[in-house]
């Protein structure tokens, strides 16, 4: 499955349980990265540099596509640009000190 990664990130916390494992982006990203070696947060942060480059004159339709069932980030406050970027910025900061 291509960006299996971030489709198990979307799919195993930002679904409708979601507060089973926080109640903001970041506690769900950081409850995720817990469970992660370094080297799958790098795997992930390259996927979503992947999505965003395949995708770039259509990231909110294949954001939709691939997880519209899941998780819609405009619910967040977020457009999907900025909802990939929090989860990368996220990746690479805060999960560095998990």
């Amino acid at each position: 499955m291509k960006y299996e990664n971030l489709y198990q990130l979307i799919c195993g916390r930002f679904h409708e349980n979601f507060d089973l494992f926080g109640n903001t982006i970041e506690e769900l990203l950081l409850s995720f990265a817990c469970e992660c070696t370094p080297e799958e947060i790098n795997v992930m942060v390259a996927e979503i540099d992947r999505f965003k480059s395949d995708h770039a004159g259509n990231l909110d339709a294949a954001f939709e596509e691939k997880f519209g069932r899941q998780f819609n980030p405009t619910l967040w406050g977020h457009t999907t640009e900025s909802f990939l970027d929090e989860l990368k910025r996220l990746l690479l900061g805060e999960t560095r000190n998990v």
